[in-house]
């Protein structure tokens, strides 16, 4: 994981994964990019460091039984806020 992404623990649903995209980006547009002092740096993604701060880099989740104990709906999501970073899943 790099710095600007997140997880996070929440429904499996696709309007709340629409409605957390639009809700980031009105929290913290991508464009103008001259909104951030970040991007003064040479790089372009101001707005992916403040998504991942607001949305957090953990989750506790409980064990019951040797197993994971999620809500009925739950699930871990990785959120991916600057799209361009090479990843690697472990």
């Amino acid at each position: 994981m790099h710095i600007t992404a997140s997880v996070f623990m929440n429904d499996d649903e696709p309007g709340l994964h629409h409605d957390h995209e639009e809700w980031l980006e009105k929290l913290a547009l991508h464009e103008p990019l001259s909104n951030y002092r970040r991007n003064r740096t040479g790089e372009d993604n101001g707005d992916a460091h403040l998504k991942r701060q607001v949305m957090g880099w953990d989750v506790v989740v409980a064990v019951t039984g040797g197993s994971l104990d999620f809500g009925p709906w739950e699930q871990i999501f990785y959120g991916e806020y600057d799209g361009r970073r090479k990843k690697e899943c472990l």
